[in-house]
């Protein structure tokens, strides 16, 4: 589905849903509330799968990113969401067993002509992943590549450094460091 297909369901600032339907470019546009999706891939070992953005994205090129992540389309739940993304950005299956909903939040990034006003929903999918088998959509993601917790935490406390502005996220990923895994 091309960006200029993509429709979501357009929210109030509460994330209630209004019934009206919007094209991805419009809702960036007139900074309308839509709902998006991330998670966190993480190893047996405690190391976090990153994706790096490509040199094309509008927000962001080049920097380091959520394992995955996008937007939920119009009549969609987030959990299908998440399944549709991680085969399209990193061609790896997953099923709904694998997925394990965390938190929900939202937030707001203003960039250019750009105004992304998210309800998110955060999902951890504690999986093996062979990196080698790993087959990137090339418009979105450049490289993927396991980071372990000491070097997530030192990145983000020195000013996110290299990551994507998505500090809500960076945020739930240092809690989910810190007290789960060793």
């Amino acid at each position: 589905m091309s960006e200029m297909e993509e429709k979501f369901d357009v929210l109030n600032e509460l994330g209630e849903f209004t019934g009206k339907i919007a094209t991805r470019e419009e809702c960036h546009k007139k900074g309308l509330w839509h709902r998006a999706v991330y998670a966190f891939i993480i190893d047996n070992n405690g190391n976090v799968l990153l994706q790096k953005r490509s040199a094309n994205k509008k927000l962001w090129p080049n920097m380091w990113d959520v394992t995955v992540g996008g937007h939920v389309n119009c009549g969609e739940f987030g959990r299908q969401a998440l399944i549709r993304e991680t085969k399209e950005e990193l061609g790896i299956e997953i099923n709904d067993d694998d997925i394990k909903y965390l938190v929900g939040s939202t937030s707001i990034n203003e960039q250019g002509d750009i105004i992304n006003k998210h309800y998110n929903e955060c999902y951890l999918i504690t999986k093996n992943i062979d990196t080698s088998k790993i087959k990137l959509q090339k418009e979105e993601v450049s490289e993927v590549k396991y980071f372990s917790k000491k070097e997530l935490l030192e990145r983000i406390s020195n000013n996110y450094n290299e990551l994507t502005k998505k500090t809500g996220a960076w945020n739930f990923l240092e809690k989910i460091l810190n007290n789960y895994i060793k």
